[in-house]
């Protein structure tokens, strides 16, 4: 159970100083020196502002110290810019302890004093910033949207020496969505960019191309980028990039079950993790010493470390690290033969896995309220400003006859069209219904059709040619055979059971028995399992919300139909190595997504498209109401994306 750490970042690498480590170590004490023959001036505030920076990442309460001193002269001055970088360093600091909510807060203050300043440097650093804290509040569709925005502006600007963090960002971005292919692409951009370009933070580059290549199942790959981040972070003095990366190499020592090494990098970043007062990391360092000892069969050691492990994330409320805990600990227990705290803590990560589970879900159904009201709040403008306009038209009719007769001749010939424009609507409404109920209809014959045929093959063709079976077994016991007739009677047996095979696999291909009997995600998982099963293709598939959805037989057939349809294109024309299927459901809205690696293709042949696989899967687009949305390139593979009400 290797550890899953969010993958590391550039964070705050655009801003403010673009000083290395070693730099900023060095130029400490002559800092010092200035700081206390400065005035009471904005001078004075930079240079508090920069030993806070030196602080950052190698002793988080010295930075506090200073950054606090700088914004209370900066306020005192009036010193906007100093307020900015305030407030841009204190997030970077809220963040590096794992306060992601105050570090939204205080990068969202630092945007609008850059937008205040009119900086488009700052702007574009908060940007990318910001985008990087959705990362670890788990919203990563607004990150790659923010991390996107800014690598537009940077790739727009003279900044060069930011493309390596802009990239890298992006490359983050990716890897939370679990497009690790396209990850890996930004981090060789990133690191290509750095070479040409110079930068900062090329150690935690390197360390997510490692993670990249690991989630890839490329273990050598990996490891060779996390050294090399580790040889680059001890150059910086980055302890905390240090710290993380150890425990990366951990993962990638447990997937290749090379505990002692797992044992070793994790008593490296639990020595850093104590240096740094990280308790989330050393919470985590901890419960992967405690993984390593496990499987060293050493299970003292093991006790001993999860049980520390488990007192941080109990007192500090770490929720990703108590579930990984009591994992462990249910393992060891096992071992031990003690079952019942066994079970007892596999059921207290199981309830903190459903606990993070409905949080993420809370937080996107509150989203998406507020997105409503305020489409309501504008709508009702809307409808008041509208309610002006015809206020205002009434007046001026008043103001003379032969103008309120033309007026009034202008509405009527309006309303007339108006009414032609309902009445041309309501025929084409009426087409469209009528449409989709012969569709309807079309749909539920050729279903019911398919599961006649497939009973009749079933109980009919598959039982005769069973029982003629049977009776070629009772001959052949009764028969005198040459050897050579008796090599062609086994010869045709095998022909038979080859072809009751294939009438079975007909059958259940006309109308899956799970389908009906279990429901659309058990046969859908089905479905994927057998493609994974004949070596064919790899095929991972996922199903969110799916447990209580009520789904009529029509529209489970629907999309199980279309999703058959989908991957057959993909076994013939993409040439994919594997293929993620995904079904969720979020309170009655329903998205099916199929997403391969194969060659991809311009889709805008569909438009002209007229293959029967393709039309089969408009028409039942059509018969739910579903929306689709088609993505590809060439060489890149295909994500078709459909989404439809229930």
């Amino acid at each position: 159970m290797p550890m899953k750490w969010i993958l590391l970042m550039t964070l705050m690498g655009l801003v403010i100083s673009h000083n290395s480590f070693c730099q900023k170590n060095a130029a400490l004490d002559s800092l010092m020196i200035k700081y206390q023959e400065a005035g009471e001036d904005s001078v004075k505030v930079n240079l508090l502002l920069a030993i806070a920076d030196v602080y950052e990442t190698n002793n988080q309460d010295s930075s506090i110290f200073f950054l606090e001193k700088a914004k209370l002269l900066a306020e005192k001055l009036g010193f906007k810019r100093g307020l900015y970088k305030y407030y841009a360093q204190s997030a970077i600091l809220s963040f590096t302890k794992g306060d992601y909510n105050k570090a939204m807060e205080q990068s969202t203050i630092a945007l609008q004093a850059a937008k205040e300043l009119g900086d488009e440097n700052l702007i574009t650093n908060i940007i990318n910033n910001i985008g990087i804290v959705y990362q670890y509040l788990g919203d990563f569709d607004k990150q790659l949207d923010f991390s996107l925005q800014a690598l537009t502006r940077i790739e727009q600007s003279t900044e060069t020496k930011k493309l390596c963090a802009g990239y890298h960002n992006v490359a983050n971005a990716y890897s939370n969505l679990k497009r690790y292919r396209k990850a890996v692409d930004y981090c060789i951009r990133g690191i290509k960019a750095y070479e040409q370009y110079g930068g900062n933070y090329i150690n935690r580059v390197y360390a997510s191309l490692g993670q990249g290549y690991q989630e890839l199942n490329q273990y050598d790959s990996a490891l060779f980028f996390h050294n090399k981040a580790i040889l680059k972070s001890v150059e910086f003095n980055d302890k905390y990039a240090e710290a993380t990366i150890y425990s990366y190499m951990a993962d990638t020592y447990a997937s290749l079950n090379d505990f002692t090494s797992m044992l070793e990098v994790s008593k490296k970043s639990l020595a850093l993790s104590k240096e740094l007062q990280s308790r989330q990391m050393l919470a985590g360092s901890l419960y992967n010493i405690a993984f390593a000892h496990y499987y060293n069969n050493e299970q003292q050691k093991a006790k001993l470390y999860i049980k520390e492990a488990l007192q941080i994330a109990v007192a500090d409320s770490l929720l990703d690290e108590l579930k990984n805990s009591y994992t462990v600990l249910s393992y060891i227990t096992a071992r031990e033969g003690d079952f019942k705290t066994s079970l007892w803590a596999k059921l207290k990560s199981d309830s903190i896995q459903a606990a993070l589970v409905n949080t993420e879900v809370l937080a996107a159904t509150t989203e998406l309220e507020a997105k409503y009201e305020s489409e309501k709040r504008n709508i009702q403008v809307r409808l008041q400003q509208t309610e002006l306009k015809q206020k205002n038209t009434m007046n001026y009719i008043l103001l003379g006859a032969l103008a309120s007769i033309l007026i009034v001749s202008l509405l009527i010939y309006r309303n007339y069209i108006h009414k032609q424009k309902l009445q041309q609507q309501r025929i084409s409404e009426l087409e469209t219904e009528k449409q989709l109920s012969a569709t309807e209809a079309v749909l539920k014959g050729e279903e019911q059709e398919r599961t006649r045929l497939a009973k009749d093959l079933h109980d009919g063709l598959g039982g005769m040619l069973s029982g003629i079976k049977y009776s070629f077994n009772t001959m052949k016991e009764n028969l005198i055979m040459t050897p050579e007739n008796h090599q062609a009677f086994e010869r045709s047996m095998d022909m038979l059971d080859s072809s009751i095979k294939e009438m079975r696999r007909v059958a259940h291909n006309m109308m899956p028995e799970s389908l009906i009997r279990f429901g659309l995600d058990t046969s859908l998982r089905d479905f994927c399992n057998d493609i994974n099963q004949s070596g064919a293709l790899e095929v991972s598939y996922q199903s969110i919300g799916l447990e209580n959805v009520n789904l009529g037989q029509t529209t489970a057939i629907t999309i199980y139909r279309i999703v058959q349809e989908l991957m057959s294109n993909v076994l013939k024309h993409a040439s994919a190595k594997s293929t993620i299927v995904q079904v969720t459901n979020t309170t009655g809205h329903i998205s099916v997504t199929v997403e391969d690696d194969g060659n991809g293709f311009d889709t805008a042949i569909l438009k002209n498209s007229k293959g029967i696989g393709w039309t089969n899967i408009q028409h039942r687009l059509d018969f739910i109401k579903a929306k689709l949305d088609v993505s590809s390139q060439l060489g890149k593979g295909t994500s078709v994306h459909i989404e439809f009400d229930v």
